[in-house]
């Protein structure tokens, strides 16, 4: 089942084409990939599903909803949640508060509960932050709850992120780099952490990453952004050896090492 379709997706910036007629689909449980230079238009099209931009041409539909031009808030709510490149997560907040603002879209109390707590209000902040916990053990943070988020190491504020995004419920996960910072290890460990989400939780999965060791391991469609265009889609293998890819953004000596990497 088709999840995300984009059609002819146009952004402009003044005279600057950021995106031009952009056609991506995903399928439902899927892990796909957007590469290119920097500049491409990778984290603008990011942008533009949820809700930070508003694309001068085309359509976004999430199912059977259209959501271009919706706020950010709404997208949320409908099943959209995203990473970035550079961590945003509240600092000085504890993990678990992170988490627990995660949940806010689909939180009932409102400003009047929220001053007099109620019963009902208790009990949802009580199953909120039961829930809360539980997210954090499934991101590998059990124990850590308490621990202000700028004093976890660095692969762990990436995992409390990705946990805070998933608090919302998507139905699609959008990743910004994220193995941006981290080591071989780190990396790897990563890897198999964006599988498990998808194998577990059945959630889509779109990530825009510079690893090509990464793209190349655990997407299943890639599609190549040059100058705000999509030049190519395709296989990781198909990608690989396609020439327009090869010339416009890998180059041949990357391309050659990839294609011996995945021998």
């Amino acid at each position: 089942m088709t999840l995300l379709v984009a059609k002819n997706v146009t952004k402009r910036f003044g005279g600057l084409v950021a995106l031009n007629k952009i056609d991506i689909e995903m399928k439902d449980n899927a892990i796909q990939s957007i590469i290119g230079p920097n500049g491409a238009g990778k984290t603008t099209f990011f942008n533009c599903v949820t809700g930070f931009y508003t694309p001068e041409e085309g359509d976004i539909l999430l199912g059977e909803h259209n959501i271009t031009g919706l706020s950010p808030d709404r997208v949320t709510q409908l099943g959209i949640s995203r990473t970035y490149q550079n961590i945003r997560l509240f600092k000085n907040m504890t993990s678990v508060e992170n988490i627990l603002v995660g949940m806010h879209p689909h939180l009932k109390a409102g400003l009047i509960g929220g001053i007099f707590r109620g019963p009902l209000t208790r009990k949802e902040e009580a199953e909120a932050l039961k829930e809360a916990r539980r997210i954090l053990n499934f991101v590998g943070l059990k124990g850590r709850g308490d621990m202000m988020a700028k004093n976890l190491p660095y692969g762990e504020q990436r995992r409390l992120e990705i946990g805070r995004a998933l608090a919302s419920k998507p139905k699609l996960l959008l990743l910004d780099e994220p193995t941006a910072g981290m080591n071989p290890s780190e990396t790897h460990e990563m890897m198999n952490f964006i599988r498990h989400l998808r194998d577990e939780l059945g959630v889509t999965i779109l990530l825009i990453e510079h690893q090509m060791r990464v793209v190349m391991g655990i997407s299943e469609l890639i599609s190549v952004l040059d100058f705000g265009e999509k030049i190519a889609e395709g296989t990781p293998v198909e990608i690989q050896n396609n020439p327009h890819v090869i010339e416009a953004y890998l180059g041949r000596g990357a391309a050659s090492g990839l294609v011996q990497a995945a021998a």
